[in-house]
């Protein structure tokens, strides 16, 4: 069982910078992979991207490819998404969410935080 805790959210104007943290519980951090998501008010939760058990492999959704950055501390059983350039489409609930595959859809991921909100004003 891994438990996830998201932090880091708040309120940023466009173009800032915003850095989410994700803990995880349990000693076996360095199995699980971890993944980003986002769900804007009225719209499907989207995936941002995720990083493999040892930090490899990243991959990102289009929309915040160069401006996004995922990174993992497995010493610190945290899991980090570096927002850089921050535009009022990425106003959202983000959650991390964490499992043995890398994978791009929801459905991958047994694991999940409780979400932390990130607003981006114009």
């Amino acid at each position: 069982q891994v438990q996830l805790v998201e932090s880091g959210g708040g309120l940023v104007q466009a173009g800032g910078s915003l850095r989410l943290s994700c803990v995880a519980s349990g000693r076996t951090f360095n199995r699980y992979t971890m993944g980003w998501f986002r769900q804007a008010p009225g719209k499907e939760r989207e995936f941002v991207g995720a990083i493999s058990y040892i930090g490899s492999s990243i991959s990102y959704s289009d929309s915040v490819k160069g401006r996004f950055t995922i990174s993992r501390d497995n010493a610190k059983n945290t899991g980090y998404l570096q927002m850089n350039s921050l535009k009022p489409e990425d106003t959202a609930v983000y959650y991390c969410a964490s499992n043995r595959v890398l994978g791009d859809e929801g459905y991958d991921y047994e694991y999940w935080g409780q979400g932390t909100q990130v607003t981006v004003s114009s």
